[in-house]
């Protein structure tokens, strides 16, 4: 049989925007943990080093969507670049300014600026689109790719990035990060005849795609995912701590993300019924319930075995919503629209990790798990008071100003010319179909 993954990258082009996506996507896991590993090494503060590290998620969070929203509008091409140079040399500023002592108020701007990264995940998913629209299965396919790419940066990054600023010096790690994200950056946008086509007259004007029906709930949910994901990382480091063997935690942590990235794999070979807003609500309900097992283990070995069985439920559920945002918003606002998704873990992440860590404090690792657990709670809840709001937009409705802008836009021949496949007149429209996450997103 001929393998799903293989016909993905069938269509030219594929293979080197998926490398430049992956090299891009590193500094997602690596530049916060670097900062935090660089200034509990030179100055001993780790409540400086977790306030910067905080800030950087919130500045992402605020400056994703927007400059998502400006790629839709004038492309990738067009935006990335200073985008990037803006990042890189906030990143580098801040480098200067640790080695030099520089007052801590001077950290903090830099790292508004660096907050400015780009969401690589959320440009090589709207490649995939613009590629394999016309074929719902292997679009499915793609996502899920993609999830199990995010899963290998969740896992190689922090791995990278601590390993440096320990090894080698205090600031290889977001240094490391800075270099990977203008390579990625530099490969992904001299790839033109991938890029999706700008939509500069999209419809609603300065409309947000987090005003499009449902993509509230999406967001919501994924808050609460992401709550999941940063309470679980505390909480882990936590009982590996209290049980002597706090080096450990990594591999456990790493048990994690590689139950999400087979999953990812498998789920990118089956065709599972349903629609997506059906299987989506399904999965948020496993991820809920696969949270229980890590509040009855009293062991790292049982721990790491809980948690890679909860890891096996992500991926398909973040590929699902993948899905789902491509059929809420217009294809004029899609970039926008998978970033919000981005966005919605970033600042799930923070909140989880915060709370996780105050309960550590006072009632004990164990007692942290119910953080995870009850997130996931909040996100099933949402989901299912949010899930008549998880209806498909009609396909002319995502097409909008499609037609016009392949014929019009900036990168009009890229867009049209043999790489992108017209919908099928006889099949499901790109709607009736597949799913993603990627957490990362990215997470992806």
């Amino acid at each position: 049989m001929h393998s799903p993954y293989r016909a993905i990258f069938t269509a030219p082009g594929t293979r080197a925007f998926s490398v430049a996506g992956l090299v891009g996507r590193m500094p997602l896991s690596m530049t916060g943990i670097g900062i935090v590993t660089m200034i509990s090494q030179v100055t001993g503060r780790y409540g400086l080093a977790g306030a910067l590290s905080a800030t950087l998620a919130l500045a992402g969070a605020v400056c994703g969507p927007q400059v998502s929203r400006l790629v839709d509008r004038h492309g990738q091409s067009r935006v990335l670049p200073p985008v990037c140079a803006v990042t890189v040399a906030s990143v580098a500023a801040l480098l200067v300014a640790v080695r030099a002592g520089a007052p801590d108020w001077v950290y903090f701007v830099c790292v508004l600026g660096a907050g400015l990264t780009p969401s690589l995940g959320a440009m090589v998913r709207a490649r995939w689109s613009a590629i394999h629209r016309g074929d719902p299965e292997l679009l499915h396919t793609a996502y899920s790719f993609e999830s199990v790419v995010d899963e290998i940066v969740f896992i190689l990054g922090p791995i990278l990035s601590i390993g440096l600023c320990t090894v080698w010096f205090a600031e290889a790690g977001p240094l490391l990060a800075a270099v990977f994200l203008a390579a990625g950056v530099l490969l992904l946008t001299a790839q033109r005849a991938t890029e999706p086509p700008a939509h500069p007259r999209g419809s609603g004007g300065g409309r947000s795609a987090l005003r499009e029906p449902g993509m509230p709930v999406l967001a919501g949910v994924f808050v609460g995912t992401g709550a999941l994901f940063g309470a679980v990382d505390v909480s882990t480091v936590a009982f590996a701590d209290e049980r002597g063997h706090k080096a450990l935690a990594s591999l456990v942590l790493a048990s994690y993300a590689l139950g999400s990235c087979l999953a990812g794999l498998v789920f990118g070979l089956l065709r599972p019924p349903g629609t997506l807003a059906q299987r989506f609500r399904v999965g948020i309900s496993v991820m809920a319930v696969s949270m229980i097992p890590p509040l009855l283990v009293g062991n790292l070995w049982f721990l790491a075995g809980a948690l890679f069985f909860s890891g096996l439920t992500i991926a398909p559920t973040m590929v699902t919503a993948m899905g789902l945002v491509e059929q809420l918003v217009p294809r004029s606002r899609l970039t926008e629209g998978i970033t919000w998704t981005s966005t919605g873990l970033a600042v799930g992440v923070a909140a989880g990790a915060a709370l996780a860590g105050r309960v550590v404090d006072g009632h004990g690792a164990s007692a942290a798990f119910a953080v995870p657990a009850g997130s996931a709670l909040v996100a099933v809840a949402v989901a299912f008071l949010g899930y008549r709001r998880l209806r498909p937009r009609p396909a002319p409705e995502r097409e909008e100003h499609g037609h016009e802008s392949h014929r019009d836009g900036p990168h009009a021949r890229g867009a049209d010319g043999p790489l992108v496949r017209p919908p099928r007149q006889d099949g499901p429209a790109p709607a009736d179909r597949h799913g993603d996450r990627d957490r990362t997103g990215d997470m992806a």
